[in-house]
């Protein structure tokens, strides 16, 4: 297999790890059940990059660069809404 066909598969898997990373923050959310310490503002700005990877992307046809952006948007998005959850709740209290 050539060298560039193996840095793909290693790519496509180091994104799509990295993309699932944040999962690791809604498992300490949840355990705390407090999200004050996470900057929803920094997942915001890096879910608005994900987009533009995502369009570059398909600008080139490139699927490891889709794939891995389209997980790591998907959890940083379920990310953002557990930690607006807990601090709708943390407010109400």
């Amino acid at each position: 297999m050539p060298l560039v066909d193996m840095l793909a598969i290693a790519a496509g898997i180091t994104g799509v790890t990295m993309g699932i990373a944040p999962t690791l923050q809604i498992r300490r959310m949840r355990r705390t059940r407090s999200s004050n310490d996470v900057s929803v503002l920094y997942l915001a700005l890096l879910d608005a990059g994900f987009v533009i990877w995502i369009c570059y992307g398909l600008a080139l046809g490139n699927p490891a660069m889709i794939v891995s952006n389209a997980a790591s948007i998907s959890v940083m998005t379920v990310t953002i809404a557990f930690a607006l959850i807990y601090r709708r709740r943390s407010a109400a209290l």
